[in-house]
């Protein structure tokens, strides 16, 4: 695994347990004395396990993470992702979700998004609590609000594929037991 000459993966899906990601590139970081905050990215990935395997509990195995987390860029603010599910489950799976998870975090709902300190966005719980954001994608839908070349609004797979800015291809990380 390297980053390309954009500082972006390659296009491709990189299956990587839990053990493999905190030993990659992604955290250790370019052994060419590129500025890397190694411990600020492990730490993201400690947060991302303890939400990973509620999902896994709850029957939830296609999970994948992007954003700035998987570019070369020395400190991300967070881990954004996405995971597979039936919408038809959706409402049992947040409830079985946050059955186990003290805090309730599990929810997309807007008006549960607050501010933080110097961000402009407002975040759901679960990034405050983890600073990981997971979104359930299901057949065609939700739209994420990220557009394509075109105007299109993307799903989930799609618009973490590529850059927001560009519109390039790039690689991502599915998470794998």
């Amino acid at each position: 695994m390297e980053f390309n000459d954009f500082g972006l993966l390659p296009p491709g899906d990189y299956k990587l347990t839990i053990e493999q990601l905190k030993n990659s590139l992604l955290v250790i970081g370019p052994q060419d004395g590129t500025i890397w905050d190694a411990e600020w990215r492990a730490f993201l990935v400690d947060q991302l396990e303890l939400m990973v395997k509620q999902l896994w509990s709850v029957g939830v195995n296609d999970i994948f993470i992007d954003g700035s987390f998987v570019e070369n860029k020395a400190h991300p603010n967070d881990i954004d992702g996405y995971f597979e599910c039936d919408v038809k489950d959706l409402q049992t799976l947040v409830r079985e979700l946050n059955i186990q998870e003290p805090d309730k975090i599990w929810t997309w709902d807007s008006k549960s998004r607050k501010p933080y300190k110097g961000y402009t966005k407002k975040q759901l719980p679960m990034w405050h609590k983890y600073r990981v954001e997971l979104y359930p994608h299901y057949g065609f839908g939700p739209g994420t609000g990220i557009l394509d070349k075109y105007g299109n609004n993307l799903l989930f797979p799609s618009a973490f594929r590529q850059t927001r800015d560009t519109f390039q291809p790039k690689g991502i990380v599915k998470i794998v037991k």
